[in-house]
């Protein structure tokens, strides 16, 4: 398929605005200089920006500065999005690298849930594809990893909640004290196998993602289990799985932090 030309009416408005998040009030011939395009449609464009409360007039003649609603164009890029987006790249190239498939999962409400996968880059996968597939909290290596990287508030919230799950996967957090020794050991290590006897064809390895000092998400890459004993999948790819974390929290960063709060309010 063709690959569609970019609109330029588009890309100038882009760029106006990255040019006024740059300074907090914008003269035209700053506009100007920052972007090189003519004063005429840096005027016209600034007015249709203006009607829709993007951008407004600033008390200097001819000067405009950003407006309420340009806040509307960003609200969205938070959460889920936002870790996507930092995680994309670095587990694509894993999965390059490695051959194995990779997964970001997130916390929701009473189960890790998969919002992204290099399936599509891997030959050795066992799925179609994951995206959107809950994975048990305290079975599934991902959760386990992310329930163990939780503050102590967190990681009791959590753990009521699973308390009315009938998800046989859950049925290690109802033994509380135990179940609080084994995610006192992942905490430790740094890092979770998925639990014995669930879905033995293959393995899941994973770590935890931190953003701004707080657990954020979970990272693993899953194997054919008659491929690779598990030690020696730690042996060979804790690391390069560590580096993937550090490197999206490195990219979290950049994009701004984030709070992730724990709700006890029913699944979304």
């Amino acid at each position: 398929m063709a690959s569609v030309q970019p609109v330029n009416a588009a890309i100038r408005v882009i760029e106006l605005l990255q040019a006024m998040n740059r300074q907090p009030v914008c003269s035209i011939h700053w506009l100007y200089q920052a972007t090189g395009m003519p004063k005429p449609t840096i005027v016209r464009l600034m007015q249709t920006l203006a009607s829709r409360n993007i951008v407004r007039h600033a008390p200097q003649y001819g000067a405009y500065m950003l407006a309420s609603e340009v806040a509307s164009l960003c609200s969205g890029y938070h959460g889920t999005p936002r870790l996507v987006d930092a995680g994309a790249a670095p587990l694509d190239a894993f999965t390059e690298e490695h051959r194995w498939p990779a997964a970001l999962a997130v916390f929701d409400h009473d189960a890790m849930v998969v919002r992204y996968s290099t399936i599509p880059h891997s030959p050795l996968s066992l799925h179609q594809s994951t995206i959107n597939m809950r994975l048990s909290l305290a079975s599934r290596a991902l959760g386990r990893v992310y329930l163990a990287a939780c503050s102590p508030q967190d990681r009791a919230t959590i753990l009521k909640i699973l308390e009315g799950s009938t998800d046989p996967e859950d049925a290690p957090a109802k033994d509380g004290a135990t179940f609080t020794t084994e995610l006192d050991q992942i905490a430790a290590l740094g890092y979770s196998l998925r639990a014995p006897g669930i879905r033995p064809v293959s393995s899941t390895l994973a770590v935890p993602v931190y953003d701004g000092g707080r657990v954020a998400a979970a990272i693993g890459m899953t194997w054919i289990s008659s491929a690779l004993q598990a030690q020696d999948a730690v042996r060979r790819y804790l690391e390069p799985l560590r580096d993937v974390s550090r490197e999206i929290s490195d990219n979290l960063g950049k994009r701004g932090s984030a709070a992730i709060e724990i709700s006890d309010s029913g699944k979304s």
